[in-house]
Order: C-alpha cells, then sequence, then structure tokens
C-alpha cells in the first residue's frame, strides 16, 4: 500500500465488510482520498472534461485492492464482481483495464450493468466486489 491517505465512504457505510470466510466491498469509484477523481481531464480553457474509462476502472480496481488488503485479503481472493457503467459504449475501454486485473481463466464471476448515474457526475464506472478469504 502506498503513503496516500485513505478514501473515506461518503456515507453511512464500511468500505468492506467480513461475514465468516467473506468479505464484501462496498461500491468502490476512482475518488482519491482529496476527493478529486482519477480519469477526469480538462482538455480546454472552457473547461470541457474528458472521462476516461479505462484510468477510471484502474483506480477504481486499485482502490478495492486497498479495502482488500485492509481487511487481509487480496484480488485473487475476489470471487464475484459487479460493474456499473454509466456507458456501455465505454465497455471495452473497461474490460481492457480490468484484464489487468483479472483473467478469464482463473478470475471472479462478473456481472456489468448499465446505471443512468452515479453519485458524481465525473464518474463513469463503480464496482462492488465479494472475496473468499477463510479466517
Amino acid at each position: 500500500m502506498s503513503d496516500e491517505k485513505k478514501v473515506t465512504p461518503r456515507g453511512a457505510y464500511p468500505h468492506n465488510r467480513r461475514a465468516g470466510d467473506f468479505i464484501f466491498i462496498s461500491g468502490t469509484s476512482s475518488r482519491r482520498a482529496d476527493n478529486t477523481i482519477a480519469g477526469v481531464d480538462i482538455i480546454d480553457e472552457m473547461g470541457t472534461k474528458r472521462l476516461n474509462i479505462e484510468v477510471q476502472t484502474r483506480k477504481v480496481l486499485q482502490n478495492i485492492e486497498k479495502n482488500l488488503i485492509s481487511a487481509g485479503a487480496s484480488m485473487s481472493d475476489v470471487v464475484d464482481v459487479t460493474s456499473f457503467l454509466v456507458n456501455m459504449n465505454d465497455f471495452a475501454g473497461y474490460n481492457k483495464a480490468y484484464a489487468e486485473f483479472f483473467n478469464a481463466e482463473t478470475g471472479p464471476a462478473r456481472t456489468t450493468v448499465a446505471v443512468h448515474q452515479l453519485p458524481h457526475p465525473d464518474l463513469v464506472v463503480e464496482i462492488k466486489v465479494m472475496a473468499y478469504k477463510p479466517l
């Protein structure tokens, strides 16, 4: 884990919750500890933004990895993933970054759904996972 400050939940819920041998990681975004969002680039002097699904997905999975480590687990313990995309046209970029963390042969089961919006207008992906790590 890096020296980066810990991201705190934006509501009355924990980042992770253990139930026996299972660890549930709450829906996670690409938000950083300073409340900026990874994968948001200002591309002109008018403040036009480009929202990068690959960068956001990579940061989401890094945030999930930190939460798993704090619970005594790792990405290899993940058995189920649910992903929420604001735009299914982003699926290829999301899938590319996802493949940096998991593969089809040994990775977790996965469901990916489209949603109307996420809690911040700059977020294009949110992911929650369940891991299995015996005590």
